[in-house]
């Protein structure tokens, strides 16, 4: 049988009317909305997009945006000064610094310079750290929506063999600790991996984050697995296409992502999560300190 879509979409929209409904219940309690500030620099037309779309996102949940459009040739060191005014901030509980930044600013010095309790994105030092020591607070939006996205299949993932194809720090690494966490056996493939197909035909779980398009062909996919497409890559032809070969990858496998309409909204979604979770439990302080379900 072909494999379930998993309708990243609709799981989204689920998870945000939740989220609605508790932002809801603390300004009617008299407390302020959740803040998010976005800083993009210079007009990149898929950076325009992604913001766009977190904006919007961020408008249905009840989350107050801020949006600083900022020039491409702005100092490293006037970024960071913004960004230093924002951390204090009393009414800003998430910094999110839209990448990739340009050629002149170093992006980890960017990073670092987000408080950790104000990092929604999940990617300072301090936030990767607390994952990998199975401690998360702030985890990174990618692999924590994937996460949301994988419960819905109601699949014990404790002792599946998993194996994740791309390692940036964004999603592919800290994927990997997540998947520790949940009891998988994991395995990392990148570009000096010998033998991806044999990788993959072991993989009871598969993810894919390599930018490359339709790099893993659907004859290799084990029968019955589990595939999770990060890929967004627009053909000459305009096409969007995952990392994966949809068609004959779904002959194969029990559940699977589409591109678009899978893993993007859950990020969006998991970018929300993080920053009521900053707003309630790390920066409202009238509030009692609870943890998330989703956390």
């Amino acid at each position: 049988m072909p494999a379930q879509i998993l309708n990243g979409k609709r799981i989204a929209e689920q998870i945000q009317q939740h989220i609605r409904a508790r932002i809801d219940a603390h300004v009617a309690n008299g407390h302020r909305p959740p803040g998010l500030a976005v800083i993009m620099v210079g007009n990149d037309p898929a950076s325009e997009i992604y913001v766009r779309n977190k904006h919007l996102a961020c408008e249905k949940v009840g989350i107050f945006s801020q949006l600083y459009q900022l020039s491409p040739l702005i100092p490293e060191a006037s970024l960071i000064a913004l960004i230093d005014e924002l951390n204090a901030a009393p009414n800003i509980d998430g910094i999110l610094v839209q990448l990739p930044l340009p050629a002149h600013i170093d992006r980890q010095n960017i990073i670092e310079s987000i408080r950790p309790e104000k990092d929604v994105d999940g990617f300072h030092p301090y936030n990767l750290g607390r994952l990998a020591q199975q401690s998360p607070l702030l985890r990174p939006c990618t692999p924590f929506g994937i996460m949301e996205l994988l419960k819905t299949t109601e699949i014990d993932l404790k002792g599946l063999t998993a194996t994740v194809v791309g390692t940036s720090n964004i999603v592919g690494l800290p994927m990997l600790l997540e998947l520790l966490i949940a009891g998988c056996t994991v395995t990392a493939c990148h570009r000096l991996t010998t033998n991806l197909p044999l990788a993959v035909q072991n993989a009871d779980l598969l993810i894919v984050a390599a930018g490359s398009p339709e790099l893993i062909k659907g004859e290799w996919v084990k029968p019955g697995a589990i595939i999770i497409d990060v890929g967004m890559n627009r053909m000459d032809n305009g096409q969007l296409v995952g990392d994966v070969e949809f068609e004959q990858a779904k002959s194969r496998a029990a559940y699977i992502t589409p591109v678009p309409g899978g893993v993007g909204p859950m990020t969006v979604t998991a970018l929300l999560t993080n920053t009521l979770y900053a707003y309630k439990t790390l920066h409202l302080k009238t509030s009692p300190i609870v943890k998330m379900e989703n956390q």
